[in-house]
């Protein structure tokens, strides 16, 4: 599988892949290039509707550029613990965000999940936030504000009496929840319409249709999150391999 930037012309075969609707996984087979790649190029380089092999060649050659100068302070000069590769953890966190921002969340709210997901203690404060994504604490600030808002971060106050911004397992499930109760009021005003619209016509089945709909997707992934709820609080299991784990005693 190549390494290294992409070319112009593989950025060429990107953009016709896309026009065709090309799914990701397959325009990276195409390439022999891992998905994760031509995902972060789309999304850093307008999406796939705006994306265009011409002008996202040239914003990573600018890109390129400004990063020479400060090449010595880059990831591969941070200590990472636990024997981690610099290099491929900072290459892993890009994805990451790309991916998140895929999924609808704005960059460096994206950015800040990101750093707090893949940081041991799961936690940070505004400065050490600001300090890490070298940005203002202003950007910390309206990143974790819309974080709290959809149950994906919560604060606490350390021993110093700082705010502390969380990531754990539970939130995952809190915010899962959140979101299937966030159908609630539409499936609510949609039945409400049944009834002003009238039962029996067309526009009123089509109203009523659409709550049901809701109302069992909310419900399945709320039973769904409750089965699942204690996946969350796994702890990764030693492998047979270990030479650590105890074997059991045939004697």
């Amino acid at each position: 599988m190549p390494g290294g930037r992409l070319t112009q012309q593989e950025r060429q075969q990107i953009a016709l892949g896309l026009a065709d609707s090309l799914p990701y996984a397959e325009i990276a087979r195409r390439l022999d290039r891992p998905t994760s790649t031509i995902t972060r190029e789309v999304m850093r380089n307008g999406g796939p509707t705006a994306y265009r092999a011409d002008l996202a060649h040239r914003a990573t050659e600018r890109r390129a550029h400004r990063r020479k100068p400060a090449s010595s302070r880059g990831p591969e000069a941070v200590p990472q613990p636990h024997g981690r590769n610099a290099e491929a953890v900072a290459e892993y966190e890009e994805t990451l965000t790309t991916v998140l921002m895929a999924s609808g969340l704005p960059k460096m709210t994206a950015r800040v999940l990101t750093c707090l997901f893949t940081t041991d203690a799961g936690s940070l404060t505004a400065s050490q936030l600001a300090q890490r994504l070298q940005v203002s604490p202003a950007s910390i600030s309206k990143a974790i504000a819309f974080l709290e808002s959809q149950s994906l971060v919560r604060r606490e106050r350390d021993e110093r009496r700082r705010d502390r911004y969380v990531v754990d397992d539970e939130l995952f499930y809190q915010a899962t929840i959140a979101s299937a109760r966030s159908n609630d009021q539409l499936v609510e005003t949609a039945r409400q319409g049944v009834a002003i619209l009238g039962p029996h016509t067309p526009a009123a089945t089509r109203m009523e249709n659409i709550a049901r709909f809701l109302d069992f997707i909310s419900e399945s992934i709320t039973r769904a999150a409750e089965q699942a709820r204690e996946v969350l609080h796994t702890k990764p299991e030693t492998t047979s391999n270990d030479p650590a784990q105890p074997r059991p005693d045939h004697g």
